[in-house]
Formats: structure tokens, C-alpha cells, sequence
């Protein structure tokens, strides 16, 4: 059975995406620029909604658009309004933080992580930014400190899916199981089935993943 995780920019569309048959909410703001943190009011009220219809909720932490490198205030906030999130009863979380040199930044992952305790974890498209081996380097590493899933486009969004099979395969081989390789990026109703059948996974992820 798929799950097709819907990617909410706000509350209005969920009611209509989970009769649709999505069944899991990534719940972000401001998609424009690839989505930032959602205000409380928007969580709480999305966490009501879905919580009854015993759909998870994964709420996107990301204090700015632009790059996934950040400052220590950022990273401060990040913290805060991830604590805030699930205090708020947040299923999961998503996150991204890497270094100057396009690596992850592991100080503010084992911050992050550390207040993620009970909380199902996404490291989100900033692991597109990666070389691919380093990719392959850090699904080990994430696979041992317990992040459930990555999502991913499997190269750059300008790439459509597709030409990213081969590569998405690749990583998918190679996580095996140990963690969720979940593509987005281009993932609709349409190409769905196709796309998760190609590569193996029961798990996709998009704003049009769900037709309402």
C-alpha cells in the first residue's frame, strides 16, 4: 500500500488531501522558497484535523528559505520551535543543516536530533546538495544514529524524477531497508504508482501527489 505523504503549505488544503487518500501531511509554510516552519496556530489546528483522522503529521523546521547553512540564532530557533512542535504533538519533524563546504552539519544535526527524542525524523532536499559520496557515507551514518527517512529528488530540482531513477535506485539499494528513502520533487497522482513501483518503495512525497 502507498503512502503518499502530501506537502501542506498551509491548513486549508489537508482536510481535502486526506480524503483524498493522502496518508501522512509534510506541514510547512511559504513553499515558494521550499518550505519554512509553519506558525502554531497552523500546527496545532493542522494536528487536530489530521490527529482524528489518525493521519501523522510531519512538521517542517526551517527558519528561512535560501541555503541549509545556518547561523547559531538560527540554529537557536530551529530548536525552539522544534521543542515547541512537539510539545504541541507533532508525529515527526523535518530538518536540513549542512556546513560551508556542503557537508551536514553535525553539530547542529545531534542539537536537532537530541531534542527530536519520540518524534519520527525527515532530513530533507538540503542532502541533494551533497556529493553522491558523500551521500552514500551519510545514509550510514544516519541509519546508526536512528533518522527515519531522507527525502529526496535524487539530483537537482531543475532535473525532472525520471532522468533521477538511477540514482534514486542506487541509494535505495543501498540504504536496504536500514532507512526510508522517500522521493519527491515532480511526484504526482499520475506518475506515483510508476515511479515507487521503479524503485521499490511504498513511500512518496509531493504537493500533487493526491488529486482534490
Amino acid at each position: 500500500m502507498l503512502i503518499k505523504e502530501f506537502c501542506a503549505e498551509n491548513y486549508t488544503d489537508i482536510p481535502k488531501a486526506i480524503h483524498a487518500g493522502a496518508g501522512r501531511i509534510e506541514l510547512c509554510d511559504n513553499l515558494a522558497v521550499g518550505g519554512t516552519t509553519p506558525s502554531m496556530g497552523v500546527i496545532e489546528e493542522a494536528l487536530l484535523y489530521a490527529g482524528e483522522k489518525q493521519v501523522p503529521v510531519m512538521t517542517m523546521i526551517r527558519p528561512r528559505g535560501g541555503n541549509f547553512v545556518y547561523n547559531d540564532i538560527e540554529l537557536k530557533i530551529m530548536e525552539n520551535d522544534l521543542i515547541h512542535a512537539k510539545n504541541a504533538g507533532t508525529d515527526g519533524v523535518v530538518f536540513g543543516c549542512l556546513t560551508e563546504k556542503n557537508e551536514v552539519d553535525e553539530e547542529a544535526l545531534e542539537m536537532l536530533l537530541g531534542n527530536s527524542e519520540g518524534l519520527l525524523t525527515t532530513f530533507h532536499m538540503a542532502f541533494d546538495a551533497l556529493s553522491k559520496e558523500e551521500q552514500f557515507k551519510t545514509i550510514d551514518w544516519f541509519a546508526q544514529l536512528g533518522i527515519d527517512r531522507i527525502l529526496t529528488h535524487g539530483g537537482p530540482l531543475s532535473t525532472s524524477i525520471e532522468e533521477n531513477l538511477p540514482h534514486l535506485k542506487e541509494l535505495v539499494d543501498y540504504a536496504a531497508g536500514r532507512l526510508i528513502i522517500l522521493p519527491g520533487g515532480g511526484i504526482h497522482s499520475g506518475n506515483a504508482d510508476k515511479i515507487t513501483a521503479a524503485l521499490g518503495v511504498n513511500e512518496a512525497h509531493g504537493t500533487k501527489i493526491v488529486d482534490f
